[in-house]
């Protein structure tokens, strides 16, 4: 763990220079020791900032840490950093893919079970009630829209409300891939005049799964290759799940949506991990 918080600090570091960052030389603490607590809790602590304050402050690694309060605050300041560094890691994995083959798919995140809306104060409208079709059961929440790589490295995120319907938002891809890359999906995302123009602005192909009824059916063999690849994005959906706790603690919709985040660049930093070794 020691070489991976290190490396983590330097990464953090690295990232913000060549983003031309600046801070306060007078603060205690800067933000790259700020945003690396940040990235040890969801890499370690399941997202618990105080557990990973405590763990760096009394392992030496940052003796100016900041307390609770401070330390919320600092974090929510330098927030918009972490969207930008799973971006530039994501711009990373592109240019390493050899295959230029990209899944998508979208995954449940629980605020609360449907019984428990009246009480939920981060959201409390009816657009966050979505549905679990494969566990026949409704949730209150968001929905993480996630693009990984063929080695299942996230290149791209979104949050949506949990009630709106995969396909439309389809569109909120940037799909800045390479040129004649192919992007496995499930059938929900089928979509032909979506395909027609995203082959013919970008040059990127989308190959969703058939329906039985497509008028654009597979050969079998093309079918069989492309669930196949839809595994490896179901496996980091669920490794990004492992992260979290049974129940997410935030006091704002902000600061939930922040954790999210933080998982999908945990797992990202992860891949860095496996590549060294």
């Amino acid at each position: 763990m020691d070489e991976q918080i290190v490396a983590i600090y330097t990464l953090v570091n690295d990232l913000l220079l060549g983003l031309g960052h600046h801070e306060n030389s007078q603060c205690r603490m800067n933000d790259s020791e700020v945003i690396t607590t940040a990235i040890v809790a969801a890499l370690f602590f399941s997202g618990n900032y105080e557990l990973a304050r405590a763990f760096l402050h009394q392992g030496g690694y940052i003796p100016t840490m900041l307390s609770k309060s401070r330390y919320s605050r600092r974090l929510h300041r330098v927030s918009h950093y972490i969207v930008t560094f799973i971006e530039m890691l994501g711009a990373h994995w592109k240019g390493v893919s050899s295959d230029s083959i990209y899944v998508i798919d979208t995954f449940p995140i629980v605020v609360c079970d449907n019984w428990r809306i009246r009480r939920c104060r981060l959201y409390r409208e009816e657009k966050y009630r979505g549905k679990i079709a494969s566990k026949r059961r409704y949730f209150y929440g968001l929905k993480l829209h996630l693009m990984v790589t063929s080695q299942g490295q996230p290149v791209e995120f979104f949050l949506t409300p949990g009630s709106e319907s995969d396909v439309t938002h389809l569109r909120s891809f940037q799909f800045d891939l390479p040129t004649g890359s192919e992007i496995y999906a499930d059938k929900i995302y089928n979509d032909y005049a979506m395909e027609d123009l995203i082959n013919e602005t970008r040059q990127v192909k989308l190959c969703p799964v058939r329906k039985k009824n497509s008028k654009r059916p597979y050969p079998p063999w093309r079918t069989y290759w492309i669930k196949l690849h839809r595994k490896i994005v179901e496996t980091t959906g669920s490794s990004i799940a492992r992260r979290m706790p049974r129940s997410i603690h935030a006091v704002t919709a902000a600061g939930f949506e922040l954790k999210i985040a933080l998982f999908v660049l945990a797992e990202s930093v992860s891949h860095i991990f496996k590549v060294a070794t």
